[in-house]
């Protein structure tokens, strides 16, 4: 896998993490790969060029792996660890950026969250 795949395959991860506007989220690298950062803490990161692991919390895991197999996995390194795999070619933007808003308010201090809309 070159960094050029794994660049243009981020692309869309951050085109959509960026059109939320959410404060202090930036792009990062962690293991080598692209990845968003709130501040210094860990959201998600592309594990190669066609999965993206993003933060999820535990008992939401079994939910959507039963509800959206093609899009929500997990490989044994995962299990018992709150992130999620998505299969990028699988899911819709819309999907993909209510992820990236769910693991941003996860992580997001309470006065960070206080500057975003709630959106019901």
């Amino acid at each position: 896998m070159t960094a050029a795949s794994l660049n243009g395959a981020f692309e869309r991860v951050w085109a959509l993490a960026e059109a939320l506007k959410l404060p202090e989220l930036n792009q990062s690298t962690t293991h080598g790969t692209p990845s968003l950062k709130l501040k210094a803490a860990f959201l998600g990161r592309l594990k190669d060029a066609d999965i993206f692991a993003i933060h999820c919390p535990l008992e939401e895991k079994p939910l959507l792996m039963e509800s959206a197999p093609d899009i929500y996995f997990e490989t044994d390194h995962y299990k018992g660890w709150p992130y999620i795999l998505i299969r990028l070619a699988s899911i819709s933007d819309e999907e993909l950026s209510h992820r990236i808003r769910l693991a941003w308010l996860a992580k997001a201090p309470a006065k960070l969250k206080k500057l975003v809309e709630p959106k019901e």
